[in-house]
């Protein structure tokens, strides 16, 4: 018998009827999505690093400027300075059109799967990993933080 607080909150507690293969479902949809998460989160990278090098090259052209290499610096402000990545587009194009469109849609997806299938609830694969893998009654190995319960 589970003593009192020496388990999941009731979020993270799989409700009554849900299959072992239903939360492995919807956990490897979340592992998908973390994956989807940390893409982002490199597009993001990618425009902010690409923005800077952008504007570094006012630098260099000046630079090319002032050492004599009109050329040079003609052809970076002319060819390279504002230009698109992608045909069309500039970062943050990329950027809003990976938000607007796939990764809206996976996000509306994944809230959709686990709003019919377990009401919303999310991390049960996890909750239910930790509560397989921790020691109950040993310090560190508590099922919720102090004060839950």
């Amino acid at each position: 018998m589970e003593r009192h607080g020496d388990g999941p909150d009731e979020r993270h507690r799989r409700p009554a009827g849900v299959s072992d293969e239903t939360v492995a479902a919807l956990g490897k949809l979340s592992e998908a999505l973390e994956c989807v998460e940390r893409v982002r989160g490199h597009l993001y990278s990618l425009h902010q690093l690409v923005g800077h090098a952008d504007l570094m090259l006012d630098d260099a052209v000046e630079m090319f400027r002032a050492a004599g290499h009109d050329r040079i610096a003609d052809r970076i402000d002319a060819d390279l300075l504002g230009r698109n990545v992608i045909a069309g587009r500039w970062t943050f194009q990329v950027v809003e059109d990976f938000d607007d469109g796939y990764y809206a849609l996976f996000r509306d997806l994944d809230r959709a799967a686990r709003e019919e299938l377990v009401g919303g609830r999310r991390h049960l694969y996890e909750a239910e990993m930790k509560e397989r893998r921790r020691t109950r009654g040993l310090p560190g190995h508590e099922a919720r933080p102090a004060g839950e319960g």
